[in-house]
């Protein structure tokens, strides 16, 4: 049966899929009108207290019009800004400008369980922080048509302690977005939040709701300033979090971390100058409390020890014969083995992040980069993101940072590929939150947090490249340049209003459901006839693609054997289909899908009368799609 929503460019309704769902794995919960049943359902969840009216639970005003919001679908899109990019030919990385619950939202069907990582950096609740303001419509000509204008859609007034949903305002903010960005993590997938005392408490039960109590990780800590200011009360605050949460801790594995030349400097050694190299010595012997089996061992010196031993009569000849065996003092101490430090994978990470760099170091990198400390305050080091991205992710993995910032995210995984080699991507996402004119950020030329954001990282590649340039002149001589650029730059893209007029099409409630459907029929072909005309062919394919699941790095190819119609091969690597944004759609072309009825295809809706919509979906079926 049709409704409204098949003929509005939406992104995925979480909310309608998340009910299919149930609906398919529990149909007795439902009436025979399809309605979902609740009383039966408590009665699955806890029959015992479906009266039940007290229990322990993590509540604030909002919370269930927070979660409406991360679900319900999203009619904006995105269009590539090409003058901002910086090599988007070799490269998948992404920074997208705009409101960020929105983007999430565009994001979530192509990007679905693909991201290794998240770190954010949310604005901390101190009364002074701006709030987002998830009051973002369609209709906002604050946030579509001028982003200097500070109003709903772009951000609200500082949330101030004498409001009374103080904490409310901020977990409403938190809680959409985390909800919306763990569909976006892989199953072994981990988060990391930069948070301090304000609201590290209501954070942790945020994401116990969201994540899972039992997929908690840790609480890292971090001196975020290496000197303290007199002025505090009580105590001057100098350090902050990071809280660790996996998308499925039975998944996750956590990398280890490279020993530092100090640690191995004074944990190992080559006394014997075994050829192996420098070791350290375990003990072979276990305490009397343990399982481990007793047997009696013979030193090569002859002396016999009876104890429980970490391994077999077997392996203990064997440790002697590859000169494992380590007997201190001259023959007389335990029996120890060796473990070289060529064979041990690195160091367990700790919560103590003590050898990472502090807030004053990051704006000094702010200012090698911008040229001013004061361009953009209370930036993160890229040696925090450096030590998260070596924690939580692989060399060819995504890593996604949703409340953008400097861009530090970006800076620290471009330096770390060229570190190791590695092929990391990134995926941020900045709102055009305004500079204040008075700012030297506004001075200076940056009249968004997002322009920051941008030029910092656009400074950075072209600084990697001048380096590589004196280190391998040749490659950028002799033609091979694509290989020394090779995934060095970023594509930029812009949250606008979606490319449909359709959008803003409201049903008349005195209408039935058939007559509001013929009344947007109408309305599409009166507001959309002059569509190609009047708007940009590429946006309009990319606001199309992202709807039906395609990532942000899809490629288009013209197919020559269609004569009648303008027709693109369009794929992200997955994903494929043929598009034709042509105002109307030939019978030839018609034909053609008759004999190669395996092809997905995607055209205008008001580019198909009725008698070549109905052969295009009998001849594809659920491969065809009318936009």
């Amino acid at each position: 049966m049709e409704n409204i929503n098949d003929y509005m460019p939406l992104s995925n309704d979480w909310n309608k899929e998340r009910l299919e769902t149930l609906k398919k794995m529990f149909p007795d919960l439902f009436t025979n009108e399809g309605k979902l049943n609740i009383n039966e359902l408590k009665k699955v969840v806890d029959p015992e207290s479906v009266s039940e009216t007290e229990r322990y639970e993590f509540r604030w005003f909002g919370k269930s019009a927070a979660k409406r919001k991360a679900f319900s679908p999203s009619n904006a899109t995105l269009i590539f800004d090409e003058k901002r990019s910086v090599n988007a030919t070799e490269t998948d990385n992404l920074i997208i400008e705009g409101e960020n619950l929105e983007v999430l939202k565009l994001l979530s069907t192509a990007y679905r369980e693909k991201v290794k990582c998240i770190y954010i950096d949310p604005p901390y609740n101190t009364g002074k922080d701006f709030v987002y303001s998830d009051n973002y419509s369609q209709d906002k000509k604050a946030y579509w048509e001028d982003a200097g204008v500070i109003e709903e859609g772009l951000k609200i007034d500082t949330n101030t302690e004498t409001d009374g949903r103080y904490h409310s305002n901020w977990l409403n903010m938190m809680y959409s977005r985390l909800l919306i960005a763990r569909q976006l993590l892989r199953e072994d997938g981990v988060i990391f939040i930069s948070i301090d005392d304000n609201e590290v408490h209501h954070l942790r039960k945020l994401c116990d709701e969201v994540f899972g109590e039992d997929n908690f990780i840790c609480e890292l800590v971090r001196r975020r300033r290496k000197t303290q200011a007199n002025l505090a009360t009580h105590i001057a605050p100098v350090h902050e979090y990071v809280v660790v949460y996996a998308k499925s801790k039975e998944n996750l594995v956590i990398n280890k971390l490279p020993y530092t030349q100090e640690f191995i400097n004074q944990s190992f050694s080559n006394p014997d100058n075994d050829p192996r190299g420098v070791y350290q010595t375990g003990p072979l012997a276990r305490p009397e409390s343990s399982t481990n089996p007793e047997w009696e061992l013979t030193l090569p010196n002859g002396r016999k020890i009876t104890a429980r031993w970490s391994c077999s009569p077997e392996t203990y000849e064997r440790y002697i014969a590859e000169n494992r065996l380590v007997v201190p003092r001259n023959g007389e101490g335990m029996p120890r083995i060796k473990i070289f430090l060529s064979e041990l994978e690195g160091q367990l990470p700790n919560t103590w992040l003590d050898d990472v760099a502090s807030n004053d170091e990051a704006s000094t990198e702010i200012e090698n980069i911008l040229g001013s400390l004061s361009i953009f305050t209370f930036p993160k080091p890229t040696g925090l993101i450096k030590r998260i991205a070596q924690l939580g992710m692989g060399k060819d993995d995504i890593i996604l940072d949703f409340f953008g910032g400097s861009g530090t995210t970006a800076h620290a995984i471009t330096e770390l590929n060229k570190e190791d080699e590695g092929n990391r991507k990134y995926i941020l996402v900045q709102i055009p939150e305004a500079t204040d004119p008075k700012s030297e950020a506004f001075k200076a030329g940056y009249k968004k947090i997002s322009d920051i954001t941008i030029e910092r990282n656009k400074r950075v590649v072209e600084r990697i490249i001048e380096e590589k340039k004196k280190e391998q002149p040749d490659l950028f001589t002799n033609g091979h340049k694509e290989d020394a650029i090779k995934g060095l730059g970023f594509k930029v893209f812009k949250l606008v209003k979606s490319n449909f007029p359709r959008v803003e099409w409201a049903p008349d409630p005195e209408k039935t459901t058939e007559e509001n459907i013929e009344l947007l029929k109408k309305y599409i072909r009166d507001k959309e006839a002059q569509l190609i005309t009047a708007f940009n062919r590429d946006e309009l394919v990319t606001e199309i693609l992202i709807k039906n699941g395609f990532t942000l790095n899809y490629t288009l190819t013209k197919q020559e054997e269609f004569k009648k119609n303008e027709i693109f091969f369009a794929t992200d690597g997955e994903k494929e289909t043929l598009i034709c944004l042509d105002i109307s759609i030939d019978m030839a072309t018609v034909e053609h899908f008759k004999k190669h009825n395996t092809q997905k295809f995607i055209c205008l809706e008001r580019a198909l009368d009725t008698t070549k919509k109905w052969n295009l979906k009998h001849y594809l079926g659920d491969k065809f799609n009318a936009f």
